[in-house]
Protein backbone atom coordinates (compact mmCIF):
# COMPACT_ATOMS: atom_id res chain seq x y z
CA UNK A 1 0.00 0.00 0.00
CA UNK A 2 1.27 3.43 -0.84
CA UNK A 3 2.64 5.67 1.91
CA UNK A 4 1.83 8.64 -0.30
CA UNK A 5 5.42 9.61 -1.04
CA UNK A 6 6.14 10.56 -4.62
CA UNK A 7 9.22 9.43 -6.46
CA UNK A 8 10.82 12.86 -6.85
CA UNK A 9 10.09 15.00 -3.84
CA UNK A 10 7.48 17.58 -4.76
CA UNK A 11 6.90 16.22 -8.26
CA UNK A 12 3.49 14.88 -9.25
CA UNK A 13 2.82 11.23 -8.39
CA UNK A 14 4.00 8.85 -11.09
CA UNK A 15 1.21 6.51 -12.24
CA UNK A 16 1.71 3.66 -14.72
CA UNK A 17 -1.06 2.75 -17.14
CA UNK A 18 -1.24 -0.29 -19.41
CA UNK A 19 -3.86 0.35 -22.11
CA UNK A 20 -3.55 -1.19 -25.62
CA UNK A 21 -0.90 0.17 -27.97
CA UNK A 22 -3.23 2.47 -29.94
CA UNK A 23 -5.13 5.69 -29.26
CA UNK A 24 -6.32 4.24 -25.94
CA UNK A 25 -2.88 4.49 -24.32
CA UNK A 26 -2.61 8.10 -25.48
CA UNK A 27 -6.11 8.92 -24.22
CA UNK A 28 -5.37 7.24 -20.89
CA UNK A 29 -2.13 9.17 -20.42
CA UNK A 30 -3.89 12.42 -21.28
CA UNK A 31 -6.64 11.70 -18.74
CA UNK A 32 -4.16 10.93 -15.98
CA UNK A 33 -2.21 14.09 -16.77
CA UNK A 34 -5.43 16.12 -16.59
CA UNK A 35 -5.96 14.67 -13.11
CA UNK A 36 -2.65 16.08 -11.96
CA UNK A 37 -0.33 13.08 -12.04
CA UNK A 38 2.68 12.10 -14.15
CA UNK A 39 1.55 9.22 -16.40
CA UNK A 40 3.86 6.39 -17.39
CA UNK A 41 2.29 5.07 -20.59
CA UNK A 42 3.45 1.46 -20.88
CA UNK A 43 1.15 -0.37 -23.34
CA UNK A 44 0.91 -4.02 -22.30
CA UNK A 45 -1.54 -5.07 -25.01
CA UNK A 46 -1.41 -5.14 -28.79
CA UNK A 47 -4.44 -6.09 -30.89
CA UNK A 48 -4.00 -8.64 -33.69
CA UNK A 49 -7.26 -9.11 -35.67
CA UNK A 50 -8.06 -12.66 -36.77
CA UNK A 51 -10.31 -11.58 -39.64
CA UNK A 52 -13.23 -13.53 -38.18
CA UNK A 53 -16.71 -12.07 -37.67
CA UNK A 54 -19.49 -13.11 -35.29
CA UNK A 55 -21.44 -16.19 -36.35
CA UNK A 56 -25.19 -15.92 -36.92
CA UNK A 57 -27.25 -16.52 -33.78
CA UNK A 58 -30.37 -15.13 -32.07
CA UNK A 59 -28.13 -13.51 -29.45
CA UNK A 60 -24.66 -12.04 -30.07
CA UNK A 61 -22.55 -11.02 -27.07
CA UNK A 62 -19.82 -8.42 -27.58
CA UNK A 63 -17.31 -7.90 -24.80
CA UNK A 64 -15.23 -4.94 -25.98
CA UNK A 65 -15.21 -1.76 -28.02
CA UNK A 66 -12.35 -3.29 -30.02
CA UNK A 67 -14.47 -6.30 -30.98
CA UNK A 68 -17.31 -4.07 -32.12
CA UNK A 69 -15.00 -1.94 -34.24
CA UNK A 70 -13.32 -4.94 -35.87
CA UNK A 71 -16.66 -6.57 -36.67
CA UNK A 72 -17.99 -3.31 -38.13
CA UNK A 73 -14.83 -2.72 -40.17
CA UNK A 74 -15.21 -6.23 -41.60
CA UNK A 75 -18.73 -5.34 -42.77
CA UNK A 76 -20.58 -7.53 -40.26
CA UNK A 77 -24.19 -6.66 -39.48
CA UNK A 78 -26.28 -8.17 -36.67
CA UNK A 79 -29.40 -8.52 -38.79
CA UNK A 80 -32.19 -9.84 -36.56
CA UNK A 81 -29.82 -10.83 -33.77
CA UNK A 82 -30.23 -9.27 -30.36
CA UNK A 83 -27.02 -7.73 -29.06
CA UNK A 84 -25.61 -7.78 -25.55
CA UNK A 85 -22.70 -5.46 -24.72
CA UNK A 86 -20.52 -5.85 -21.65
CA UNK A 87 -20.59 -2.15 -20.76
CA UNK A 88 -21.37 1.40 -21.85
CA UNK A 89 -18.26 1.86 -24.01
CA UNK A 90 -18.97 -1.32 -25.95
CA UNK A 91 -22.63 -0.39 -26.27
CA UNK A 92 -21.74 3.11 -27.48
CA UNK A 93 -19.44 1.68 -30.15
CA UNK A 94 -22.21 -0.68 -31.29
CA UNK A 95 -24.72 2.15 -31.55
CA UNK A 96 -22.18 4.25 -33.42
CA UNK A 97 -21.98 1.38 -35.93
CA UNK A 98 -25.74 1.67 -36.34
CA UNK A 99 -26.69 -1.37 -34.31
CA UNK A 100 -29.33 -1.73 -31.61
CA UNK A 101 -28.15 -2.92 -28.21
CA UNK A 102 -30.65 -5.03 -26.32
CA UNK A 103 -28.81 -5.74 -23.08
CA UNK A 104 -26.10 -4.06 -20.98
CA UNK A 105 -25.45 -5.51 -17.51
CA UNK A 106 -25.43 -3.46 -14.33
CA UNK A 107 -22.01 -4.95 -13.54
CA UNK A 108 -19.64 -4.61 -16.49
CA UNK A 109 -18.08 -8.08 -16.22
CA UNK A 110 -18.57 -11.58 -17.60
CA UNK A 111 -20.51 -12.46 -14.46
CA UNK A 112 -22.66 -9.37 -14.96
CA UNK A 113 -23.43 -10.42 -18.53
CA UNK A 114 -24.48 -13.87 -17.36
CA UNK A 115 -26.79 -12.33 -14.78
CA UNK A 116 -28.29 -9.94 -17.34
CA UNK A 117 -28.98 -12.71 -19.86
CA UNK A 118 -30.12 -15.45 -17.49
CA UNK A 119 -33.79 -16.09 -18.12
CA UNK A 120 -33.51 -14.66 -21.64
CA UNK A 121 -31.32 -17.25 -23.37
CA UNK A 122 -32.68 -20.58 -22.16
CA UNK A 123 -32.93 -22.79 -25.26
CA UNK A 124 -31.32 -20.11 -27.46
CA UNK A 125 -28.12 -20.11 -29.46
CA UNK A 126 -25.72 -17.46 -28.22
CA UNK A 127 -22.68 -16.24 -30.10
CA UNK A 128 -19.86 -14.80 -27.96
CA UNK A 129 -17.48 -12.70 -30.07
CA UNK A 130 -14.36 -11.50 -28.28
CA UNK A 131 -10.59 -11.76 -27.82
CA UNK A 132 -8.60 -14.93 -27.32
CA UNK A 133 -8.27 -14.17 -23.60
CA UNK A 134 -11.95 -14.09 -22.64
CA UNK A 135 -13.05 -15.46 -19.28
CA UNK A 136 -14.57 -18.94 -19.07
CA UNK A 137 -17.07 -17.43 -16.61
CA UNK A 138 -19.12 -16.10 -19.52
CA UNK A 139 -19.27 -19.31 -21.55
CA UNK A 140 -19.92 -21.54 -18.54
CA UNK A 141 -22.53 -19.20 -17.09
CA UNK A 142 -24.48 -18.92 -20.34
CA UNK A 143 -24.47 -22.69 -20.78
CA UNK A 144 -25.71 -23.12 -17.23
CA UNK A 145 -28.48 -20.65 -18.13
CA UNK A 146 -29.61 -23.08 -20.84
CA UNK A 147 -27.97 -21.53 -23.89
CA UNK A 148 -26.08 -23.27 -26.68
CA UNK A 149 -22.93 -21.19 -26.86
CA UNK A 150 -20.46 -20.64 -29.69
CA UNK A 151 -17.32 -18.52 -29.31
CA UNK A 152 -15.62 -16.64 -32.13
CA UNK A 153 -12.19 -15.07 -31.58
CA UNK A 154 -12.18 -11.69 -33.29
CA UNK A 155 -8.68 -10.72 -32.21
CA UNK A 156 -5.66 -11.87 -30.24
CA UNK A 157 -4.05 -9.86 -27.48
CA UNK A 158 -0.26 -9.94 -27.36
CA UNK A 159 2.41 -8.05 -25.43
CA UNK A 160 4.19 -5.32 -27.39
CA UNK A 161 7.88 -6.08 -27.84
CA UNK A 162 9.15 -3.02 -25.99
CA UNK A 163 6.67 -3.06 -23.10
CA UNK A 164 8.09 -3.07 -19.59
CA UNK A 165 9.40 0.37 -18.64
CA UNK A 166 7.04 0.38 -15.68
CA UNK A 167 8.41 -2.96 -14.44
CA UNK A 168 11.86 -1.43 -14.07
CA UNK A 169 10.44 1.68 -12.42
CA UNK A 170 8.50 -0.46 -9.95
CA UNK A 171 11.61 -2.50 -9.20
CA UNK A 172 13.52 0.72 -8.48
CA UNK A 173 10.74 2.08 -6.25
CA UNK A 174 10.01 4.86 -8.72
CA UNK A 175 6.26 4.29 -9.20
CA UNK A 176 3.63 5.78 -6.92
CA UNK A 177 0.69 3.90 -8.47
CA UNK A 178 -0.38 1.56 -11.24
CA UNK A 179 -3.72 1.10 -12.98
CA UNK A 180 -4.35 -2.45 -14.18
CA UNK A 181 -7.14 -2.59 -16.79
CA UNK A 182 -7.37 -6.37 -17.26
CA UNK A 183 -5.94 -9.61 -15.93
CA UNK A 184 -3.72 -9.75 -18.99
CA UNK A 185 -2.09 -6.43 -18.15
CA UNK A 186 -1.08 -7.95 -14.81
CA UNK A 187 0.48 -11.06 -16.31
CA UNK A 188 2.12 -9.17 -19.17
CA UNK A 189 3.72 -6.72 -16.73
CA UNK A 190 5.11 -9.58 -14.68
CA UNK A 191 6.32 -11.37 -17.82
CA UNK A 192 8.11 -8.19 -18.90
CA UNK A 193 9.63 -7.87 -15.44
CA UNK A 194 10.81 -11.49 -15.54
CA UNK A 195 12.48 -10.95 -18.92
CA UNK A 196 14.38 -8.04 -17.39
CA UNK A 197 15.35 -10.07 -14.33
CA UNK A 198 13.41 -7.81 -11.93
CA UNK A 199 10.17 -9.72 -11.29
CA UNK A 200 10.59 -10.11 -7.53
CA UNK A 201 11.84 -6.55 -7.17
CA UNK A 202 8.89 -5.24 -9.22
CA UNK A 203 6.37 -7.08 -7.03
CA UNK A 204 8.11 -5.70 -3.95
CA UNK A 205 8.01 -2.22 -5.46
CA UNK A 206 4.29 -2.52 -6.14
CA UNK A 207 3.75 -3.33 -2.46
CA UNK A 208 4.86 0.24 -1.74
CA UNK A 209 2.66 1.73 -4.47
CA UNK A 210 -1.07 2.27 -4.79
CA UNK A 211 -2.38 -0.54 -6.98
CA UNK A 212 -5.66 -0.11 -8.84
CA UNK A 213 -7.60 -2.79 -10.70
CA UNK A 214 -10.53 -2.16 -13.01
CA UNK A 215 -12.67 -4.92 -11.53
CA UNK A 216 -12.77 -7.99 -9.31
CA UNK A 217 -11.35 -10.46 -11.88
CA UNK A 218 -8.31 -8.23 -12.46
CA UNK A 219 -7.85 -7.78 -8.72
CA UNK A 220 -8.03 -11.55 -8.22
CA UNK A 221 -5.36 -12.12 -10.87
CA UNK A 222 -3.09 -9.58 -9.18
CA UNK A 223 -3.61 -11.26 -5.80
CA UNK A 224 -2.79 -14.66 -7.28
CA UNK A 225 0.58 -13.24 -8.32
CA UNK A 226 1.36 -11.70 -4.95
CA UNK A 227 0.22 -8.16 -5.73
CA UNK A 228 -2.09 -6.53 -3.19
CA UNK A 229 -4.78 -4.35 -4.80
CA UNK A 230 -5.74 -1.16 -2.99
CA UNK A 231 -8.35 0.36 -5.30
CA UNK A 232 -11.23 -1.19 -7.28
CA UNK A 233 -13.72 1.39 -8.61
CA UNK A 234 -17.46 0.86 -8.39
CA UNK A 235 -17.72 1.13 -12.19
CA UNK A 236 -15.50 -1.09 -14.31
CA UNK A 237 -14.30 1.55 -16.78
CA UNK A 238 -10.99 3.31 -17.18
CA UNK A 239 -12.18 6.81 -16.28
CA UNK A 240 -13.49 5.54 -12.94
CA UNK A 241 -10.29 3.57 -12.32
CA UNK A 242 -8.09 6.56 -13.11
CA UNK A 243 -10.07 8.86 -10.83
CA UNK A 244 -10.03 6.35 -7.97
CA UNK A 245 -6.31 5.67 -8.26
CA UNK A 246 -5.43 9.37 -8.44
CA UNK A 247 -7.63 10.15 -5.45
CA UNK A 248 -6.03 7.36 -3.44
CA UNK A 249 -2.44 8.25 -4.24
CA UNK A 250 -3.08 11.97 -3.77
CA UNK A 251 -4.62 11.30 -0.35
CA UNK A 252 -1.53 9.38 0.72
CA UNK A 253 -3.06 5.95 0.15
CA UNK A 254 -6.41 4.27 -0.51
CA UNK A 255 -9.39 4.86 1.74
CA UNK A 256 -10.35 2.03 4.04
CA UNK A 257 -13.68 1.52 2.27
CA UNK A 258 -12.27 1.48 -1.28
Amino acid sequence: MSDGNTSDGDDAPRVAVFRPADERIDDAAALLESLGVDPVADPMLAVEPTGAVPAAAPWVVLTSKTGVELAAEAGWEPGDARLAAIGPATAAAAREAGWTVDAVPDEYTSAGLVEALSGRVDGERVEVARSDHGSDVLLTGLREAGATVNETVLYRLTRPENAGESAELAADGDLDAVAFTSSLTVTHLLDAAAERGVRDAAVAGLADATVGAIGAPTAETAAEHGIDVDVVPADADFAALAAAVVEAVSDGGPDDDT
